[in-house]
């Protein structure tokens, strides 16, 4: 994929002298602040005595570091962002378009805008400086980043996940990673006119939520998989009670009757982790109609299954997988990490019982996202479990940079068809006939 470079403004607020002033007036701030005043008042209360004590350092400076009136404000506003926000970051959040931030060093951030990467010409002063800024995000969440814990993830206060890693695990220097949250949420139709599905699609999905069935959302890295989860989750009904269960919390239900949990990782001494499979076993004594849990990962898919299994049906969530039937290998593979000496055949009927649906989404070679299969588990034969595809994409081509293709019906009848029915989420049957549309 090639890499398109963001042209740094006019006055390049990157250069050394450039650098060196902003930290001088930085730390100049620091000291003469009363800083235990500053964390109970907003940017906007005391930004003007600090723009005015940002001014009179500059005049100071004017000799040695003279700035254009492009530069002053820059470094004012560069300032402002490291005392209340994360630094050079903040232009970056700000910027709507922005899917991901990834800060490979702390000279080289690159951006996700509309599925494609670029560079950016944002930079920090050194390692210390964006150590600085991880320091303050995990903090700000309860967690913490050292050598013994060089790993963490958390969230900005928009809901923004973050990832960092520091050496000795990262050989460049501190690196971080963050995945965006929409506060401008897609609704269910902006997937349909931005032809990420079809209007039959989205009717049989929200038919089969409405119908209670299990529905696992499969994808890749960045394919929209909590995109599509936070969507069907809104066809859940307002009068029934659901436990969301995440890693970071980035789920955003609208009904009312919500509880939401997060996982936690363990203490300095190594202590106090609850993980995702905790969370999933103690849900069930929570009195749930519905459990959504962002991702499956791990033991906890056995859970999953047997909640599935036992009455908690209509339950949602995503897995880390390129087609249907690689997410059927995913699940037989967690629930073995449950080390419960399960015979494979035994995992396999719990998957088929358990799981009525597969929703495949991919990020396309041109950044656009699509579902590009909704499967219906079957059942078992023999040793496999048998599924039947209901909707796919198929790509044709390329047109000009655009990944072309058509979405179809297979003409395959659902066998979930008469539950949707019975629940009163009757589907005309000619929208399973071989009905083509292009994208």
């Amino acid at each position: 994929m090639a890499y398109q470079a963001i042209p740094a403004a006019a006055g390049d607020t990157r250069s050394p002298h450039y650098q060196e002033l902003k930290a001088k007036v930085h730390q100049e701030l620091l000291n003469r602040l009363n800083l235990e005043r500053l964390t109970r008042v907003s940017r906007r209360e005391a930004e003007p005595e600090i723009r005015e004590l940002i001014n009179h350092m500059i005049e100071a400076e004017a000799q040695t570091t003279p700035l254009s009136l492009f530069e002053r404000e820059n470094l004012i506003v560069d300032v402002l962002d490291e005392l209340f926000g994360l630094g050079p970051l903040e232009t970056l959040l700000k910027d709507r378009d922005i899917s991901d931030i990834l800060v490979n060093r702390h000279d080289q951030v690159f951006i996700e805008r509309n599925g494609l990467l670029e560079e950016t010409g944002i930079t920090f002063k050194d390692d210390r400086h964006l150590m600085q800024i991880i320091e303050r995000i995990v903090s700000s969440v309860g967690r913490r980043i050292d050598e013994s814990s060089p790993m963490v993830d958390a969230r900005l206060q928009d809901g923004s996940r973050v990832n960092a890693i520091i050496p000795p695990l990262a050989l460049d220097g501190p690196a971080m990673s963050i995945r965006r949250f929409r506060t401008d949420r897609l609704g269910a139709q902006d997937l349909v006119e931005r032809q990420s599905m079809t209007q039959p699609m989205l009717d049989f999905l929200k038919a089969a939520v409405h119908s209670r069935l299990n529905v696992i959302v499969s994808g890749g890295t960045g394919a929209g998989k909590t995109t599509l989860l936070n969507i069907l989750s809104g066809f859940i009904g307002d009068r029934e009670r659901i436990v969301t269960i995440e890693d970071a919390a980035e789920l955003m239900l609208r009904q009312r009757h919500v509880v939401r949990l997060e996982t936690r990782p363990a203490n300095i001494e190594g202590r106090g982790a609850v993980k995702a499979r905790d969370l999933v076993i103690n849900s069930l004594r929570m009195r749930p109609d519905r459990i959504v849990v962002g991702e499956v990962r791990g033991a906890e898919a056995l859970d999953m299954l047997q909640a599935m299994n036992t009455g908690h049906d209509g339950s949602l969530t995503t897995i880390h997988a390129n087609t249907p039937r690689d997410a059927l290998y995913r699940l037989d593979t967690m629930v073995a990490m449950a080390n419960l000496n399960i015979p494979d055949r035994a995992i396999r009927q719990q998957v088929a019982s358990a799981v009525d649906l597969i929703v495949q989404v991919s990020r396309q070679a041109d950044g656009t996202r699509r579902v590009t299969a909704v499967s219906e588990i079957t059942g078992m034969e023999g040793e496999v479990i048998t599924m039947q595809d209901i909707f796919l994409f198929e790509k044709t081509g390329v047109n000009a940079g655009k990944v072309t293709g058509r979405f179809r019906a297979t003409g395959i009848r659902p066998k979930c068809n008469d539950r949707l029915a019975a629940s009163g989420n009757p589907l005309p049957m000619d929208m399973f006939e071989h009905v083509q549309m292009v994208a």
